[in-house]
């Protein structure tokens, strides 16, 4: 017999399995969605020798001991400003390596330390200025807005300069 509303030729058993379907794709989704907000939001954002806090990095750019380079966007220099002591190259830039190297006067031991919104960027980005021969990279995982490794360079009130 089928449930109150459904149609004769629709039996328990079926409905049963669309459910389960049904509840199967939800708990799909919510893995694949937590996947990819960890992926967005750094949740697990590792720390270790090549990676420093926010409060970290600004000090040792303020001393000159590293590099700090913020490799997000344009628009997000606009929108939240740039750290103190850090150099803004957007990574998206067909020159991003040729640019760098004239920030390092090709010196590719200098220390670079990377920052960008939540450290996801800055870790990919590492990866690839390692494999172009610079030896010193270090991330900043907790970036400007904050990530798994801590509140970030804003909610830490750094200092910043405001870009237009």
């Amino acid at each position: 017999m089928a449930e109150k509303g459904t149609p004769s030729h629709v039996s328990k058993a079926s409905l049963r399995q669309s459910r389960r379907g049904f509840l199967a794709l939800g708990a799909i989704s919510v893995v694949t969605g937590g996947a990819v907000a960890s992926r967005w939001f750094n949740i697990w954002a590792e720390t270790g020798e090549n990676a420093l806090s926010a409060p970290e990095a600004h000090q040792a750019a303020i001393s000159g001991d590293i590099l700090l380079v913020d490799i997000r966007r344009p628009d997000e220099w606009a929108r939240t400003g740039v750290g103190e002591g850090a150099v803004m190259i957007d990574m998206r830039r067909r020159d991003f390596v040729e640019v760098l190297l004239v920030e390092v006067q090709n010196d590719t031991s200098r220390p670079v330390a990377l920052i960008c919104a939540r450290g996801v960027r800055s870790r990919r980005q590492s990866a690839k200025l390692m494999k172009a021969g610079f030896t010193r990279i270090i991330d900043v995982p907790e970036g400007m807005l904050g990530s798994g490794a801590g509140p970030g360079w804003i909610k830490r009130g750094l200092p910043l300069r405001k870009e237009s």
